[in-house]
């Protein structure tokens, strides 16, 4: 186990006052079929040596392609222009030979996609050993070794044997770890890191942030943290520069943005994106509106259209970033008003009309049931060969899982990748007999033969939600067809189905003009409410929600998250729902399960579960959820776990956990053969009714 406290910032001797990195009046525009694309706007800001600098914003802010253009890796149809000065020279106008002499040497890169920006045919090694020949004079063995002290430097267990792998053979936290040692290599003066930690779970985050931190502190390199989670941003920058519409709109240290936002965007960012540490679950606070289009900006403000203290000013000219007093830079006419937060912008998102709580089980009662899991478990067979195939072993993916859901209650699945989480919702979509345990679906065992019309009945009484609406909505298909499909599929008439499409999309907060658009002409918030009223369609009892709002930004997660609370209260629906932001599994869960490795490990009311967990697992699933507060945030203690979630192909005889349990070392040998040899059984904890877990040290 490593106890760490991540958000402190470095006090090393590499912190000077002259900045390493030094960008001004930079600005990125693309060609497009609508006319240029103005995606980053006078972008300015330093970074000091063995700082960070985070930049924050949602998706389309242009926080990507500052990066591209500060490592020079626009594509040629871009026009760039303003400076980029590193080490005093400019990197605007240098060809890409040039470049390709300061990239990887004085500046280095992580990308968001370890898997894309790896070669997927040399070893990691080699990978590692040409980066450094590249830029300094070494010969094949010293490189090759220099490679390995990477790798064991980053944390990669077995350093000589796994550089000798290539990428594919690693996981996604492992390859990012590779990516990391390529940027550090040369010992560069800056690290650009895009987005490092956005497929990543939130254990394997919490590994990875403390990498780059090792990284940053072995070269003394300023760093560029790019991301959309303000927690990360709270927990590990210095400074911090929110950027909306290709522009940096506000400007200063950590405690003072999270502390006093001034821009109102700033305001509206925050407090739309659930709080973790919270015990009262309320509506979230949505920024309404859409991101304007970069393709002829209008005048004003560009956050004028979604503002609630835009006044007519806003509307007819751009805020230059200037100075407010005691806090730093912000591009707003009426920062003043709003740093001294007077009565007019004290409370300029207010969230929605509580929600009535009467409806949930907690509150009032349990429901009816209408699910129930008992004994579930799957596996899937390893093969070997290409045109004669063998199985050569067995992947237990689901294992005695049980669990029941009421109507009204929500049930939320949580977990590392590879857990089992959505395997075990596939399953019970399934409606068949499971390959080993039971499942009931509103009274009704799926392996019991029954005839065509109570399998059509059992179909309509359980839908799913699926994580991209983009890749589930046929793209060929207009909004009205999208909703009269499902309709049409159980036999009901035309003029009902134009009702009832009218009514979906009433129900979901939609225009009815919509409904000739394509899934292409909405924008992201639109179209999961499209697949959520596609959901509905035929009145189900039960909505599976597979990563409802992981694809979506932090404001229009709130208005989608609100929306289902609304749903499940108007509907009386039973939700079950995986996600791996556990900030928003605490917000919307009356109960939640936690699995590892095909097994519930943990099992609770949320409240208690999130007050008090009992598995080493769940302790450290929970110290990883990013604060958006840096006090909070950096004086929390944060587990973090070594080591990478086993295969299951090969679980243990005893407890799945063993191998990166933190409380395995400091147990005496009696209870650790125990855990090595017996698997622990589900069993109540004291802390509260229906908690249980399955741990034999607790």
């Amino acid at each position: 186990m490593t106890l760490a406290t991540p958000g402190t910032p470095p006090s090393n001797a590499f912190a000077t006052t002259a900045p390493v990195l030094s960008v001004r009046g930079l600005s990125v525009t693309f060609p497009s079929e609508a006319g240029p694309v103005r995606a980053v706007r006078d972008v300015s800001f330093d970074v000091l040596p063995g700082h960070t600098l985070g930049i924050v914003g949602e998706s389309g802010s242009g926080k990507s392609a500052t990066a591209m253009g500060v490592m020079g890796l626009l594509p040629e149809t871009a026009r760039v222009s303003g400076s980029v000065l590193l080490g005093g020279h400019d990197l605007v106008g240098l060809s890409d030979r040039d470049l390709s002499a300061v990239r990887g040497k004085d500046i280095g890169m992580v990308f968001q996609d370890p898997l894309s920006a790896l070669t997927p045919i040399f070893s990691v090694g080699r990978q590692l050993s040409d980066a450094l020949r590249v830029h300094q004079d070494l010969s094949r063995q010293a490189a090759w070794s220099r490679a390995v002290e990477l790798l064991d430097l980053v944390g990669i267990a077995e350093p000589h044997r796994n550089a000798r792998a290539f990428p594919h053979e690693f996981s996604g936290g492992m390859r990012q770890r590779v990516v990391i040692a390529l940027a550090m290599a040369n010992s560069p003066s800056v690290i650009v890191a895009d987005e490092p930690t956005t497929a990543l779970d939130v254990t394997v985050q919490a590994q990875i942030l403390d990498v780059l931190r090792t990284a940053q502190t072995e070269t003394g390199a300023g760093l560029v943290l790019i991301t959309h989670d303000l927690g990360v941003v709270a927990g590990y920058a210095d400074d911090v520069a929110v950027m909306y519409a290709g522009r940096i709109v506000e400007q200063a240290g950590a405690s003072e943005l999270f502390g006093r936002p001034t821009m109102p965007y700033t305001i509206g960012l925050l407090a739309a994106v659930p709080r973790p540490e919270a015990r009262v679950s309320g509506p979230l606070v949505p920024i309404g509106g859409e991101p304007p289009s970069l393709v002829d900006l209008a005048a004003g403000c560009s956050f004028a259209d979604r503002c609630p203290a835009a006044v007519d000013h806003c509307r007819t000219e751009e805020p230059a970033l200037t100075t407010v007093p005691g806090h730093g830079q912000v591009a707003c006419w009426r920062a003043d008003e709003t740093a001294a937060r007077t009565p007019a912008t004290s409370a300029l998102f207010a969230p929605p009309a509580p929600v009535d709580e009467a409806h949930r089980p907690d509150r009032r009662g349990p429901g009816e049931k209408v699910l129930r899991v008992a004994g579930l478990a799957r596996t899937f067979p390893i093969t070997k060969g290409a045109l004669l195939k063998r199985r050569v072993g067995t992947l237990h993916a689901v294992s005695d899982v049980g669990f029941e859901l009421r109507a009204g209650e929500t049930f939320g699945l949580v977990g590392e990748s590879g857990s089992g989480k959505t395997t075990t919702l596939l399953e019970i979509m399934r409606l068949r007999a499971p390959e080993q345990g039971v499942v009931e679906i509103a009274g009704t065992d799926v392996a019991v033969p029954r005839s065509a019309e109570r399998t059509r009945q059992l179909r309509r009484s359980v839908q799913i939600v699926m994580q991209d609406p983009m890749g589930s909505l046929d793209p060929r298909l207009s909004v009205f067809r999208l909703l009269a499909e499902p309709l049409q599929a159980v036999g009901t008439d035309r003029d009902t189905v134009r009702r009832r499409v009218t009514e979906l999309l009433s129900l979901v907060g939609l225009d009815v003009s919509l409904a000739d658009r394509f899934p292409s002409a909405l924008s992201g918030g639109q179209r999961q409410r499209v697949a959520i009223a596609r959901a509905l369609a035929t009145e189900p009892r039960i909505v599976v929600l597979d990563e409802p709002v992981s694809a979506l930004d932090v404001s229009v997660q709130a208005d989608v998250v609100n929306l289902l609370t609304k749903l499940q209260r108007e509907l009386d629906l039973a939700y079950l729902i995986v996600a791996h932001d556990l900030a928003v599994m605490r917000h919307v869960c009356d109960r939640i399960a936690v699995m590892y490795l095909g097994h519930i490990v943990e099992s609770g009311a949320t409240e208690d579960l999130f007050a008090h967990p009992r598995h080493p697992y769940t302790e450290a699933l929970l110290s990883a959820i990013p604060v958006p507060d840096p006090q909070v945030q950096r004086s929390r203690e944060h587990i973090v776990l070594q080591g990478e979630q086993p295969s299951a192909s090969r679980l243990p005889a005893g407890c799945v956990f063993t191998d990166r349990c933190p409380l395995y070392p400091l147990l005496d040998d009696r209870t650790q053969q125990r855990c090595r040899t017996e698997r622990p059984l589900l069993r109540p904890a004291a802390s509260g009714a229906g908690h249980r877990h399955a741990c034999h040290a607790r």
